[in-house]
């Protein structure tokens, strides 16, 4: 069983370190043991909303020295294999954070609630905003709801043309020496 608050605690000033914001700390997989579990950390660039492969590589080394160094001193994070997967929220982020309702007000989002609200417990539909700790969103079917931060399972944008336009350009440095070397490959294989 993993402790993602105790964890959340370590990986976030790692994060900080490097000028990255913490988005999101998940296990996947089974906690038997009879598939892959992977430890997933999420962080983004405050400025850009982004990381780069570079950032996630130096970020994925941080945590796992911090977490060797702990589990030398006895302190077990995760039983069992897993493995670590560092990356940047991508376009159709998660939502997480009270900023993020602030941040993404007006597009569009799925939540999925922890209990139904209104008869209802997943929602679709665009973002009016948050006020305190209350989400309201104007659901595709049911109208517009309101419930609390602490009320939501999970939370996601929608991936729409408005989305897209209203997304910082990814930065794709670096992309042109990904293609030499993906055109270069390409040739030995022929």
């Amino acid at each position: 069983m993993a402790d993602i608050a105790r964890i959340t605690q370590i990986v976030e000033p790692e994060a900080q370190a490097l000028g990255f914001d913490l988005v999101r700390v998940v296990m996947t997989g089974s906690e038997a043991g009879d598939g892959e579990r992977a430890l997933q950390v999420m962080a983004e660039r405050p400025e850009t909303g982004q990381l780069v492969l570079d950032e996630c590589a130096a970020l994925s080394r941080r945590i796992s020295d911090r977490i060797d160094a702990l589990e030398e001193q006895g302190e077990v994070l995760v039983e069992g294999a897993y493995h670590l997967e560092v990356s940047s929220p991508g376009i159709d982020r998660p939502l997480t954070r009270r900023k993020d309702f602030e941040a993404w007000t007006g597009h569009e989002a799925k939540v999925s609630l922890a209990e139904k609200v209104d008869g209802h417990r997943n929602l679709r539909g665009d973002l009016v905003g948050i006020e305190g700790e209350v989400v309201t969103i104007d659901d595709r079917k049911a109208g517009r709801i309101s419930f609390p931060l602490s009320a939501i399972h999970s939370a996601k944008l929608v991936l729409t043309d408005r989305l897209i336009a209203a997304t910082r350009p990814l930065d794709t440095s670096g992309a042109d020496e990904f293609e030499d070397e993906a055109e270069s490959f390409e040739k030995q294989e022929d």
